[in-house]
Formats: structure tokens, C-alpha cells, sequence
């Protein structure tokens, strides 16, 4: 006899329920019907399962092995069926599987709209934008959006939304934007007090990022003039007029005439996440969407030599490749 799920199923049911009787009622099956699968099982696997005694039915050594493996099989194999249902079903109707993706975090959403194209080009995927993080994560909640891109300062939780789930992508410094016409922007790094007199501009968003800056300035000992929050190309004009300079990604794109600085001992940073819903029909695409999105990341950072020569320097920065989730 090969080893089937059912069979992982039996032994889930009575681990879970500690008796083989109770067992047999939730599965619909009669006692002695029950414990002749499970000797069976048994034969098959070369051992004993279950102990059975005056407390109840509990699992050996092997039962404890085979059950730990169950516990993985059995919810891939679920997550299986409900894709291909879904698959099936927009292939029955003769429409492409859309991806929903909302984006806060700059620079990676072009890359990964590259990647997925490539690598999925039967998928449609629609994009929505938003400076606000939260507005993401609630859209995500509520079935608009299948992940969420988004940014979060320093060691900062994610948007509490409940039954969301968050991986981190990535972990920057903040760089500050400056017009290379600045003999500063020459120079490996600049202190943050050395910007006191500047005009200082970012693209808005929610969360704690402008407190963290009037620490950060706080404690280089003075107040900044002012930190206006506008949009990317009033930013690059901004800077190209010499009339502010902007805090920025390490990512950004680089522009002729603008250089991205590293500011020295580096007091603001920034984690890139990706979020989605336990509840969502996308959910088993998670660990591919995590995996493409790290390597967009990786692709984005060795396009910016500058960047990739700090990483060398500083390396606690750059793509996070741990599983380690954040919510």
C-alpha cells in the first residue's frame, strides 16, 4: 500500500482528537473500519503510530515524525487545489488572471512589472498607487488589492491592518539628493549638520518619517527651515535649482546634474515590505512574489555602482533574503 493524503488525514484526526473513536465519528467511518487503516498505515510506514492508554490516544516518535510532515503536506496541497480552481475557472471563462498590486515604494514597481511580464506573461497585472501606506494595507484587507508595496521608517511596525502579513524586502539608508554643481556632492558622505542652512524636500506619506527627521536634525543640533512634501518632479526641480535639497531612496534614479549622497553615520533609514491577506486568492503566490520582489531589488541595486560600493562598506543594508516576517 502507497501512503496517500487521506492517510495523513486519518492521523492528523486522531492526533487532534486523542482518541480513535472520536476520530472515526468526525470522519464518518466506523471504529473497526478505522483501526484497520490504521494498521495498514502502520505496515506501510514500518511502525507504530499511536500509544493507546487509560489518558487517550497519543503519537509515537514515528506518529510525531510522520505528523509534522502532514502538517506541511496537507495545507500546500490545499492551497493547490484552491489556485488551480481559481485558474480553472478564468480559463473557463476566457479571462487572464489579474495580479493587483498597490505601490508606495518608488523605484521597484517598474522593474517588477518587467520581471512578472517575463516570467508571467499570461498574467494581467493592475497597479494602483498611493503615497499612503495604510491606504494600501486597508485595500489589500478588504480583497482591492492581492500585495502591497510599502515603505516604513526605521525599525517601524507595518500598517496595523488585521490579517495581513508582512515580509521585509529590503533595508536602505536614507541619501539626500543634492545638485552635483555642490562641491559637497562630491564628497563620500556629508554630515547632516552640515545641511542646517538647506531647504529640504521628500515625497509625503504617513508614518513616522518627518519625526525621525527633526530627531535626526535635533540631534546634529539645529531645526530644520522647513521639509515641504510634494511630488518626485517638483523634488528634481527643487534640487536642480539649488533651492532645496531631498531625502531620498538609494535607489532613485539617476539623473544628470543630481547626485544621491550618503548622509554621514546614516541617522534615517528605511524598510521596503511587501504585504498581503491570509484570507486573499493570491495568498499561495506569496512566496514567488516575495522571491521576484527581492530579486528586482538585487537587479536595482547593481544598477547603481555608487550604491553597490557602499553596500561593501555597510553591510547591513541592501536585500533582506531571511524569512523572518514582520507581522
Amino acid at each position: 500500500m502507497e501512503l496517500e493524503l487521506r492517510h495523513l488525514r486519518i492521523m492528523c484526526a486522531i492526533a487532534e482528537l486523542g482518541s480513535i473513536t472520536k476520530a472515526a465519528n468526525t470522519l464518518g467511518m466506523a471504529q473497526p473500519a478505522l483501526t484497520a487503516q490504521l494498521k495498514r498505515i502502520e505496515r506501510t510506514l514500518g511502525g507504530k503510530l499511536f500509544l493507546r492508554d487509560h489518558t487517550g490516544t497519543r503519537p509515537t516518535a514515528l506518529g510525531l515524525l510522520v505528523l509534522d510532515r502532514a502538517k506541511m503536506v496537507l495545507p500546500a496541497v490545499s492551497s493547490l487545489h484552491d489556485e488551480a480552481a481559481r485558474l480553472a475557472q478564468h480559463a473557463g471563462t476566457g479571462e487572464p488572471v489579474t495580479l493587483r498590486l498597490g505601490s508606495a515604494t518608488g523605484p521597484m514597481l517598474g522593474a517588477l512589472l518587467q520581471r512578472l511580464g517575463t516570467t508571467h506573461p499570461d498574467i494581467h497585472v493592475a497597479t494602483h498607487t498611493s503615497w499612503s501606506a495604510n491606504k494600501l494595507a486597508d485595500m489589500t484587507a478588504e480583497g482591492a488589492l492581492d500585495f502591497a508595496f510599502v515603505g516604513v521608517c526605521g525599525d517601524a511596525a507595518p500598517p496595523p491592518e488585521p490579517g495581513l502579513r508582512w515580509r521585509t524586502l529590503a533595508h536602505h539608508p536614507v541619501f539626500v539628493l543634492m545638485s552635483a554643481r555642490d562641491e559637497r556632492a562630491q564628497q563620500n558622505e556629508v554630515e547632516l549638520g552640515d545641511l542646517a542652512d538647506e531647504r529640504w524636500c521628500a515625497t509625503p506619506g504617513d508614518g513616522c518619517f518627518g519625526d525621525c527627521f527633526a530627531s535626526a536634525c535635533a540631534r546634529s543640533g539645529f531645526t530644520p527651515r522647513s521639509l515641504y512634501e510634494t511630488d518626485v518632479l517638483t523634488c528634481i526641480e527643487m534640487v536642480e535649482s539649488g533651492h532645496a535639497v531631498v531625502l531620498c531612496q538609494p535607489l532613485f534614479h539617476e539623473i544628470p546634474g543630481i547626485v544621491a549622497v550618503p548622509i554621514a553615520g546614516n541617522p534615517l533609514s528605511w524598510r521596503n515590505l511587501v504585504g498581503w491577506s491570509e484570507r486573499g486568492e493570491m495568498g499561495p503566490f506569496a512566496a514567488e512574489m516575495i522571491a521576484l520582489s527581492r530579486a528586482v531589488y538585487g537587479e536595482l541595486i547593481d544598477r547603481r555602482p555608487t550604491y553597490s560600493k557602499y553596500l561593501e562598506l555597510n553591510p547591513g543594508y541592501g536585500v533582506d533574503y531571511t524569512d523572518a516576517g514582520v507581522g
